[in-house]
């Protein structure tokens, strides 16, 4: 496959291959028909009867066995003939049409790193005094809405991945009168800090971000030799730009890289169709 595709679906039918396994042969048109569904994914086939140091390395232990990867990065992966689930963990990491568009922008502007969206546990995730209406949710997703504080501009937004990362920088996307001004981050917490704590505890890094830098939603660099092993990301919002009763944030993107990587070249297409391999 080509090694820049931004998400690819490797299906390997692990066993006896598919012509002997049945629920291979039944999820096999599911599997045509979601690749027409969601055309910025590469969909690839392996019969692991012709590939079995493939599916060794992949640590594959039933068929069928659907593993999903973003640049090189093995994101997940499902087991079984469940149509629903499929196309539900599909769903998780395709995310919205313009996902590859900001992916590679960020691969433009810094080599080497990702969007980790992908990444993030949203039912893991956590905001402090977030508004009813506009959760923290909605500004993990550049078309979902935003977030909003409630009682007052204080926030503290919690964020776990699914796999340990680095993180190289944050974008905050926010208006220039309410956006984020002074904000304090924490990594690895085993809960979820109150503000007491996140006021008095020592951060791994404070910013203070200007309107240019909400305005533009501009790449913040941190100090990623302090940002290595990062399996939750907390950020307390001290306060916003002018002063306003509440802060709002448009889009949040953290940037970095997971620590574990895949060398895609273990699965080049050896013959068949295009888009498909042994």
């Amino acid at each position: 496959m080509e090694q820049e595709s931004w998400f690819a679906l490797i299906n390997v039918l692990f066993g006896f291959g598919l012509r002997r396994c049945g629920p291979c042969q039944r999820i096999a048109p599911i599997f045509e028909q979601l690749s027409l569904k969601y055309p910025k994914a590469v969909f690839l086939k392996v019969d692991v009867d012709k590939c079995a140091d493939t599916a060794s390395m992949q640590d594959v232990s039933a068929m069928p066995t659907f593993i999903f990867y973003r640049r090189r990065t093995r994101l997940g992966h499902c087991q079984g003939a469940d149509p629903v689930g499929l196309e539900s963990k599909i769903q998780q990491f395709y995310g919205s049409g313009d996902v590859d568009d900001a992916d590679d922008s960020v691969a433009d502007s810094l080599p080497g790193h990702m969007d980790l969206s992908s990444f993030i546990m949203k039912q893991q995730c956590e905001c402090l005094n977030e508004s009813d209406y506009h959760t923290f949710s909605q500004c993990l997703n550049s078309d979902s809405g935003y977030l909003q504080s409630d009682e007052d501009e204080q926030l503290i937004m919690s964020i776990a991945f699914s796999q340990p990362v680095k993180v190289h920088s944050l974008k905050i996307k926010a208006p220039s009168e309410n956006g984020p001004k002074n904000i304090k981050l924490f990594i690895n917490q085993p809960r979820t800090i109150d503000f007491e704590m996140a006021s008095s505890n020592t951060s791994i890094q404070d910013l203070t971000l200007s309107t240019k830098d909400v305005e533009e939603g501009n790449p913040i660099p941190l100090r990623y030799v302090k940002f290595q092993n990062v399996q939750n990301l907390q950020i307390f919002v001290i306060d916003n730009q002018n002063g306003s009763e509440t802060t709002r944030i448009d889009h949040l993107v953290v940037i970095g890289s997971p620590i574990s990587t895949t060398n895609m070249g273990e699965f080049k297409r050896v013959s068949g169709k295009k888009g498909e391999s042994h």
